[in-house]
């Protein structure tokens, strides 16, 4: 028989088990266990029908056609359900874990496979989600204007064995009016919250996460609350880098993208930019001169980015200079050094 058991334990052996979600395609899209796979039980259109079954007919008329539906695809349940698990092992859920995860867990189980079923289902597990994000994370931010290595810094710090939380990447977007640019496709602010579990749930509290300041929405997923009000509450490495570095770091960025694209990305913040500076900005595009297009971009990023850092506590805030050479791992080793030198993981903890 499958076993019934709470998120945790599901949560620290899907380490090693794979997690099926039976789930609508629909509902998997919306949000999912970030190593799940999707079997489902019912197709999108399916479930519909099932739903309205239940509601004019009752549940006995809405059961016997869920049958209908389910038991061709038995077959294909189960070849599935073997490719994925592990040394005959699998971790089953569904949206409250009701029937249809404890359905599919019997046809598994019947099929020569040990089954866990999860207690609350994915509900439980969005559940736990957001209450983690209420516990206390280490963070050191590493700030700076537009143009100024943030994200390549990060990388470099992560391939330096420090701890990292790299919000653009799990947003698909690197968060300015420009930042969708070359990126996959938006998930769900749901799905992106969790996978910012994901990330942060194998890290050590005992040792600074080190994370891009951002604001709270990153294109078109909101960051969430305990996550976006402990980025602003924790201590900040600007990273002071000279402007025309900055300038020729977004149009070694940005100009590969077309014309169309870079003017619509401009039209995005056009109010907040103005009639006179939109039109010039679109003019440079046109003409190709990028490293205009940029200063005027620059302006405007500038004066909302330092309008939030002045809003932080100023005894938090730690300028470091980068040089005209701008390289990310010689500047992650002076993050490091400067983070140890001034105490900043003190001063927070």
């Amino acid at each position: 028989m499958p076993r019934e058991i709470d998120i945790r334990r599901f949560l620290q052996k899907a380490d090693s088990i794979p997690v099926i979600d039976v789930r609508t395609p629909a509902e998997y899209k919306q949000g999912h266990i970030p190593t799940a796979y999707n079997i489902p039980l019912f197709s999108n259109k399916e479930r519909k029908s099932i739903g309205i079954s239940y509601k004019q007919e009752g549940q006995q008329e809405a059961l016997m056609k869920g049958l209908d539906f389910a038991g061709p695809k038995m077959t294909s349940f189960v070849r599935k359900a073997h490719r994925i698990a592990r040394q005959k092992q699998l971790l089953v859920h569904c949206w409250r874990g009701g029937m249809r995860s404890a359905s599919m867990a019997w046809l598994f189980e019947t099929a020569g496979m040990d089954c866990y079923l999860l207690k609350g289902g994915y509900k439980s597990f969005r559940q736990f989600v957001l209450a983690y994000f209420n516990q206390a994370f280490p963070f050191i931010v590493i700030g700076g204007l537009t143009g100024s290595g943030k994200t390549a810094v990060l990388k470099s710090l992560a391939e330096m064995e420090e701890q990292i939380l790299d919000l653009e990447f799990l947003a698909h977007h690197k968060g300015s009016a420009f930042g969708n640019l070359g990126e996959k496709a938006q998930h769900s602010t749901e799905h992106f919250e969790n996978k910012i579990c994901w990330e942060l749930l194998p890290l050590d509290k005992n040792r600074t996460i080190w994370i891009e300041d951002e604001s709270r929405s990153i294109g078109r997923n909101i960051l969430p609350a305990g996550i976006y009000n402990q980025i602003r509450s924790a201590p900040v490495i600007f990273l002071d880098v000279p402007r025309m570095d900055r300038v020729n770091r977004l149009v070694e960025d940005y100009a590969g993208f077309s014309k169309d694209e870079l003017c619509e990305s401009i039209h995005k913040i056009s109010q907040r930019l103005g009639g006179n500076i939109t039109r010039k900005a679109i003019e440079a595009v046109i003409k190709g001169e990028y490293k205009l297009t940029a200063e005027m971009m620059l302006h405007y990023y500038d004066k909302t980015y330092l309008f939030g850092l002045g809003n932080r506590d100023q005894q938090l805030v730690f300028k470091l200079p980068v040089g005209d050479v701008f390289n990310a791992a010689s500047v992650a080793s002076q993050i490091l050094s400067f983070a140890r030198q001034n105490q900043v993981h003190i001063k927070y903890l």
